[in-house]
């Protein structure tokens, strides 16, 4: 039914410009306004996809991760991000290394979090 349908994902956030500032200059996507009749954001992902953002007043971080990034090495993008001033979550349960990636099994994995308090995160491939 949906298998040629351009399926694509979005979360909410509760301050725009904030966001679009987050995802265009410090995680250096494309970002676009998909609409002028209301605010919203497009993020444009490598391989063609997109990702809606929009704004909720009554906006809640997801408790879980909203959007991952497959990188080569994440240590490059761990320290990339960190000069950047992005800073590394540290859930309980994991064991976290003093840069901010999970090393315990599975991929390697470090989570951060948008203004908005989203959960990202960037993982070795």
């Amino acid at each position: 039914m949906f298998a040629n349908s351009n399926a694509f994902s979005g979360f909410s956030v509760d301050d725009i410009a904030a966001a679009r500032k987050f995802y265009s200059e410090t995680l250096g996507l494309r970002v676009s306004s998909p609409s002028e009749e209301y605010e919203s954001l497009a993020l444009h992902l490598a391989g063609g996809a997109n990702v809606f953002v929009y704004p909720k007043k009554d906006h809640v971080p997801a408790t879980f991760t909203v959007l991952n990034f497959p990188v080569p090495d994440i240590d490059a993008a761990v320290a990339e991000l960190a000069e950047r001033g992005v800073e590394f979550e540290r859930p309980e349960g994991f064991d976290i290394d003093e840069t901010g990636v999970y090393r315990g099994g599975g991929p390697l994995i470090a989570w951060f979090t948008d203004p908005a308090g989203n959960v990202l995160s960037v993982l070795q491939e």
